[in-house]
């Protein structure tokens, strides 16, 4: 067994001075105790937080982060965003995706994060054909994970719709639709992959209310009776629209009356749902995924946040288009978007409480939940996941506690993570990951590549 000593630790019991773990050989902590520095025992000098979940990634938008920022001839939204990414990822070959993925992985765990939610919906080849291996690019991302070391719950999409009603799917669209029958063929041997990963994971992921069937998505529940499952739904105004004009409901409305919602699911955005529809997602103990950078950067709208959180709703953090990785940075644009929404300060906080630590503590737990990784923080049983903040910065200077967690994620601590580990193993040394040179050079290769086509 290793042993690592915490100059100070974010425990789930609080904040604690000189703690020890014991890290087992399976990469989780067997025992913490509160005692001066061991002779002999690696010493992460600043303050360590247990690492954050991030629980809603498309790795080879990566690829395009900052090439969308140009204004068209018509008023730009999401969907003329869409058109754009389906250009790019028409032109990645399986190595192209394997790469990228790498690169956002590396960036992830520099930025705080050890798992990754890979909602993963990019399967076929440029022609829309399968692969002859059906999970060729899920077992890419795997990968990618395992070289980077970062954990990961693989959650392959179904996708069959352009749109409510069964639209057939547009061309754009083909190197992402797949039927029951070929989906479940995917599925079979990208959960072998996950599983054979010693942190990996699986779960599935209907794409949307809009690319699936109400008689699809009832099957391919019945098909996966456990373990995630993720769903964009109500991301859009039109989306919204759309689902009322086909169905008379909205679509969260539609998805619960169509499944029974739980613990197991995650509704990421969920940006336009009414009060009745926050009120039934707090009531099941679903997870809400909030990616908050991407969702400013589309333009997407406002989530109740306050509201839905003063029901103990249940949220997390992802960075979805991965315009921008950082942890500390999802966290804040999350309260500052709901600062717009109520004008007032410390919006997601209870009163007397730090909206930082408030949170952090709601995202690892979300996350967790969502991801299906069970124990999470600085426990014993919990994976041996840890974020060392460089609290000798002057952004920390005579923080303590829960101000430093205020400081990092609102105050000027951009270049704080100094270490990261994950299941014991430091894969971030001094900010930097210890692959990043060989991972960041082989995706500008792909990028020059790619981009410069």
């Amino acid at each position: 067994m290793d042993k690592l000593h915490l100059d100070k630790a974010l425990t789930p019991a609080g904040w604690r001075d000189g703690v020890t773990l014991t890290i087992g050989g399976d990469g989780r902590i067997a025992s913490v105790v509160q005692e001066s520095a061991p002779a002999g025992v690696a010493r992460l000098r600043g303050a360590t937080l247990p690492g954050l979940p991030n629980l809603h990634s498309h790795a080879f938008q990566r690829g395009m982060a900052g090439l969308t920022e140009v204004a068209g001839n018509s008023d730009d939204s999401f969907w003329t965003w869409r058109d754009w990414m389906y250009r790019f990822v028409g032109a990645l070959d399986p190595d192209d995706v394997e790469a990228i993925a790498a690169l956002a992985y590396v960036e992830m765990a520099e930025a705080g994060y050890t798992t990754v939610g890979e909602f993963h919906y990019l399967h076929n080849d440029r022609d829309g054909r399968p692969y002859a291996d059906p999970a060729e690019l899920s077992r890419r991302h795997v990968a990618a994970a395992g070289e980077t070391g970062i954990g990961i719950t693989l959650l392959p999409v179904f996708y069959a719709h352009s749109g409510f009603g069964g639209a057939a799917p547009n061309d754009g669209q083909r190197r992402f639709i797949n039927d029951l029958d070929g989906f479940a063929r995917l599925a079979e041997g990208a959960s072998a992959a996950a599983r054979a990963y010693a942190r990996g994971g699986f779960g599935i992921a209907p794409h949307s209310m809009r690319a699936v069937t109400r008689d699809e998505l009832t099957r391919l529940v019945g098909l996966f009776p456990e373990g995630p499952v993720h769903i964009h739904v109500s991301e859009q105004v039109k989306e919204v629209e759309d689902c009322l004009a086909a169905h008379g409901r909205r679509p969260i409305e539609l998805l619960g009356d169509t499944v029974a919602l739980d613990t197991r699911w995650c509704l990421i955005h969920a940006t336009h749902a009414d009060a009745g529809e926050r009120a039934a997602m707090a009531r099941a103990g679903a997870v809400v995924g909030l990616c908050p950078v991407t969702e400013a950067n589309l333009g997407d709208g406002l989530f109740e946040g306050v509201d839905f959180c003063a029901q103990a709703g249940r949220i997390g953090i992802g960075t979805d288009s991965n315009v921008a990785i950082s942890a500390s940075a999802e966290l804040a644009m999350l309260e500052y978007a709901q600062r717009f929404g109520s004008r007032r300060r410390n919006a997601l906080a209870p009163r007397g409480a730090s909206t930082g630590r408030t949170l952090f503590d709601a995202c690892l737990a979300g996350g967790g939940q969502a991801l299906g990784l069970g124990a999470q923080g600085i426990a014993v049983g919990a994976p041996a996941d840890l974020v060392v903040l460089d609290t000798d910065g002057i952004a920390f200077a005579a923080r303590k506690d829960d101000a430093i967690l205020d400081s990092w994620v609102f105050g000027p601590s951009r270049d704080a993570v100094r270490e990261v580990y994950v299941s014991g193993r430091r894969v971030v040394d001094g900010g930097r990951h210890v692959k990043r040179p060989a991972i960041e050079a082989r995706a500008r290769k792909v990028l020059e590549r790619v981009i410069g086509a």
